[in-house]
């Protein structure tokens, strides 16, 4: 299938690999589909990566993977919250991302900790939920976090 992306222009992707959000993302319910787009280049020192909507070409939000910064990133998510995006064996066929917010000065980079997206591999379904982790905000600081990465990649 091919797509229009702000990011990345027109792309291909394939059909398999569209990840369906049933109930959209908070703010964005109406679009449903979307894939995970990234730049080879990039991808390996920066950890960004896009989810791209395969239905409106300006809808893309940069993502992270928690994992490659905080290590530790454990979320409480109730296996009745996940019902929607179908049976899975275990954990490791679950896709944990976070969306990053970033503004005209990017040090001021933030990552949303409080609102994960969680997505089957296995049925490429996916949901947002909130999490009540208290020691998780809304917009935590990554920017510092991105670029000693970076720096331990090369």
């Amino acid at each position: 299938m091919q797509i229009e992306s702000r990011i990345f222009g027109s792309i291909e992707i394939d059909d398999d690999k569209i990840i369906t959000i049933p109930n959209g993302l908070m703010g964005f319910e109406q679009f449903t589909k979307y894939a995970l787009a990234f730049d080879n280049e990039k991808q390996t020192k920066g950890g960004i990566l896009w989810l791209q909507s395969v239905e409106e070409p300006a809808l893309a939000f940069p993502m992270l993977d928690p994992a490659r910064i905080f290590g530790e990133y454990c979320p409480v998510i109730e296996d009745e919250w996940l019902a929607p995006i179908g049976t899975f064996q275990n954990d490791e066929d679950l896709l944990l991302l976070n969306i990053l917010t970033v503004p005209s000065d990017i040090t001021n980079m933030t990552v949303n900790l409080r609102a994960p997206l969680i997505i089957n591999t296995i049925t490429r379904k996916g949901c947002q939920l909130i999490v009540n982790n208290e020691e998780y905000s809304v917009k935590h600081k990554v920017y510092e976090l991105i670029q000693e990465m970076k720096k331990e990649a090369e």
